[in-house]
């Protein structure tokens, strides 16, 4: 029995009498006793807790406050079983922390929960075994459906996804082929360009920092851009001046001193990350040469850092808010039975900054 309320329009003061009671008497609240002081159905307090946009905002404000002053926590598990789903979306990125998965990861879950889904996050480090695992951990959670990063992953793995009914889109690349969305931009086509615009800067003498192709088909996509750029104007790098790494800056500075050791140096050099960049152009600094004067650095995402160095890094830029919004609507659509198409190919930008400049001429 729910107790009596002195005062049915104030549903605060009757929360309070109704939780105290319940509370004196060990008793749980659930959904009927908040739907019992709030005055209305229990359809309208699930309506409000799965579907609020389609309640009106003053009666959202009143069982909202019900809910809190009873301390009730509705059951995910009872509506997992009602509704099927458990409103939660799951996402494996290689990093958590690193710029653009960062952004991508905040404008993800800014969509999300403005849809009322919950996002679990995962990491890989780029590591194919441990994404795999943490695939299945996520759908052993009951996820709705994923987000991931790239396309590189073993066939079995997306067989087992579409056997159990999981959709998931990719992102930060694009591409046309597959049957999952791909949200990004066009990884190859970014680095040719910049590529390109180096050569129309007059160089001649490039050298590479890429990042690890090892399970990133963006990295090799970007790699292969800039080689095809060079290709179309019948240059090439030397092998020594060739060099890969992963994500720090660290890995930059020691790449980059590796590139100079050999002469005549290299006179721009392309570096497949933003911290590979940073790295370069902070051991560049360190060894006193002169950027752009000696050689032009440029680099790909763009973090708060790479403009506020002494010299600011030209590099590209990726959409990367909009890699994780939209990622979040088209997933909530696929879950949610609505139609979509193959995927968004999102724009990328060469943003030129200090570090680049003309080919200096032979000494």
């Amino acid at each position: 029995m729910v107790p009596p309320m002195s005062d049915p329009s104030s549903p605060g003061q009757a929360a309070t009498q109704v939780a105290h009671a319940f509370t004196e008497n060990r008793k749980p609240v659930g959904l009927r006793q908040v739907a019992a002081v709030a005055g209305v159905s229990t359809a309208t307090v699930s309506r409000v807790i799965n579907r609020p946009e389609t309640v009106s905002e003053e009666l959202r404000t009143r069982i909202v406050g019900v809910i809190r002053e009873l301390g009730w926590v509705p059951s995910g598990a009872a509506r997992a079983l009602a509704t099927r789903r458990t409103n939660t979306i799951g996402a494996v990125f290689p990093a958590l922390a690193l710029g653009d998965f960062a952004r991508a990861i905040d404008s993800l879950q800014d969509e999300l929960t403005a849809r009322n889904y919950t996002l679990l996050l995962a990491r890989s480090r780029y590591v194919a075994e441990q994404e795999h695992r943490q695939v299945l951990k996520l759908v052993e959670r009951g996820v709705d459906g994923l987000v991931l990063v790239g396309k590189t992953r073993p066939p079995d793995l997306e067989r087992f996804l579409q056997r159990q009914k999981v959709p998931f889109v990719n992102t930060f690349v694009f591409s046309r082929d597959g049957d999952a969305p791909c949200i990004g931009p066009d990884n190859h086509g970014a680095l040719f360009r910049m590529t390109e615009y180096l050569i129309g800067l007059g160089h001649r003498r490039f050298g590479m920092i890429a990042q690890s192709t090892v399970n990133n088909d963006r990295s090799h996509a970007r790699r292969e851009g800039a080689l095809a750029a060079l290709a179309g104007h019948g240059i090439a790098i030397q092998p020594s001046h060739s060099v890969e790494g992963q994500w720090s800056i660290a890995e930059g500075r020691q790449l980059f001193r590796r590139i100079t050791a050999t002469r005549p140096w290299p006179t721009a050099i392309v570096c497949g990350n933003s911290l590979l960049a940073v790295g370069a152009l902070l051991e560049s600094q360190a060894m006193g040469i002169a950027v752009p004067g000696d050689l032009s650095i440029v680099g790909y995402d763009d973090i708060e850092i790479m403009r506020e160095l002494p010299v600011a890094i030209t590099t590209v830029r990726v959409a990367s808010d909009e890699v994780g919004r939209i990622a979040g609507k088209v997933v909530v659509d696929l879950v949610e039975g609505r139609h979509h198409g193959a995927g968004v190919e999102l724009p990328s930008e060469i943003i030129v900054r200090q570090s680049s400049g003309p080919a200096p001429a032979d000494r």
